[in-house]
């Protein structure tokens, strides 16, 4: 497809990057080539220097033959500009927006056919969802659902206490005492898809699919079970706190929140009438220590700076703290802080790459394409979810006499509410869905791109 990207941050960087390896053909705006040098060299992609509103530099991008346009500059005012005038020169266009500012959700929402709006992406709501979903069951690091909810990809870090620690993956069914799959395992940040005698090690990250009601079991049985998350202390003031604690507050949770600007402590405070709000730099041991931080259930350092964030969080993990988890403005630091005490990762602008390359993959194969597809594994494996249609190959044929490409496991099978958990017997039919999980760069848009033959 032919696709424009306006805005060529961190954002736009990893875009850019996903979707060229996929074989788009990527042309990028931006207001300083000077940011896109490396991207120009490693990439065969178009780049032009200047306003992404501008008609004639879309013109010049080609935007009247571009399938999809794609705006993550820094101004929300500035991206639904961009897609409105894109669209009035393409009415066949689609777009997509970061919008970030929370005032503007509800209108976005409500006026996307007149702002010409396709999708939006907000990275921050994106990150307070996650980080949400992991404070729920605390003893995961990550967490996807498929399914309509029925079907969880959990991430689970062998420590050295584990009771999997050492143990072939044949015997995990005796330690679990449920039924599950393991996907993947990433250790020394390469995944690997295991048979039944590959053996756990200490700091291996493990990728479980299970039903969401065995996830109990599985947390009890690997002696991950870990008080409930009551009392949590944030910090860092910024939009994903707002997001987030606004659902934590409506749950009921003990929030202390640190931020070192007393201008955004007192919009925060207006805000949020029963949460202490701390005017304090949250990098500081005394003063985390002076708000009880020894006493926290949850710890999540959310600060602008990726180092700091990191620092918060070993501090906290070095205390015990049962659930700590760290933003990471720059995904690519993931693997430099993997093998530190930092807890859960969560990259805003990897969950929003993620919903975008979704939405693309759709437009490109309208039958038969993905429903959901997530990252896991550090971005080096996906889980992806199917739905098998009257196009599908080897339906009713059992799975031991099906072939399936290198690095490709099926790892549930769901028929209606029914969930299976397959094995050389199963068997998938019209209607059921499909959970995927696949390795390596090849990118699966379609069901029957699994299969061998």
């Amino acid at each position: 497809m032919n696709i424009v990207i306006a805005g060529s941050g961190k954002l736009g960087t990893m875009l850019t990057q996903r979707l060229a390896a996929e074989g788009h053909n990527i042309t990028i705006i931006d207001q300083d080539l000077n940011v896109t040098a490396e991207l120009i060299e490693e990439y065969d992609i178009m780049a032009l220097e200047g306003n992404c509103a501008s008609m004639q530099i879309l013109r010049e991008a080609g935007i009247a033959e571009a399938d999809l346009l794609i705006v993550t500059t820094g101004s929300d005012e500035l991206n639904l500009l961009c897609c409105m005038t894109a669209h009035a020169m393409n009415r066949n266009l689609h777009t997509i927006a970061r919008i970030r500012t929370p005032e503007y959700m509800e209108s976005t929402y409500a006026m996307r056919k007149p702002l010409a709006l396709s999708l939006t992406v907000n990275p921050e709501r994106h990150a307070a969802r996650e980080i949400s979903r992991l404070l729920k069951y605390p003893g995961f690091i990550k967490r996807e659902k498929f399914a309509n909810g029925l079907i969880e990809i959990v991430g689970v870090k062998i420590t050295e206490n584990s009771p999997i620690k050492g143990k072939a993956l044949h015997e995990m069914p005796k330690v679990a005492h449920c039924q599950v799959i393991v996907c993947t395992v990433l250790r020394g940040g390469k995944t690997i898809t295991p048979d039944g005698t590959f053996v756990f090690e200490e700091g291996d990250v493990i990728y479980v699919t299970a039903s969401a009601e065995n996830l109990n079991t599985l947390l009890k049985n690997l002696g991950l079970i870990k008080r409930k998350i009551k009392n949590v202390i944030i910090a860092g003031g910024g939009r994903i706190c707002y997001y987030l604690t606004k659902v934590l507050d409506s749950d009921n949770f003990n929030i202390k929140i640190i931020e070192k600007d007393a201008e955004r402590c007192e919009e925060l405070a207006e805000h949020f009438s029963n949460v202490t709000i701390i005017h304090g730099d949250a990098s500081s041991m005394h003063v985390l220590e002076r708000e009880g931080i020894e006493d926290c259930d949850a710890l999540i350092s959310m600060t602008g700076m990726d180092e700091q964030n990191a620092v918060i969080s070993i501090y906290g993990s070095s205390l015990n703290i049962p659930k700590v988890i760290t933003k990471l403005g720059r995904a690519e630091h993931v693997q430099i802080y993997d093998n530190l005490p930092v807890g859960s990762l969560v990259s805003p602008k990897e969950l929003s790459c993620n919903t975008i390359v979704r939405y693309v993959r759709a437009m490109q194969n309208q039958v038969g394409s993905a429903i959901t597809v997530h990252s896991i594994a550090e971005g080096k494996a996906e889980a992806i979810e199917f739905i098998v249609d009257e196009n599908t190959k080897h339906c009713d044929e059992a799975l031991k006499d099906i072939t399936l490409k290198k690095e490709v496991l099926i790892a549930s099978i769901t028929h209606g509410r029914m969930i299976e958990f397959p094995n050389g017997d199963s068997t998938f039919h019209q209607g059921d869905r499909i959970v995927v999980v696949k390795s390596g760069n090849r990118p699966i848009h379609q069901l029957n791109d699994i299969f061998a033959g």
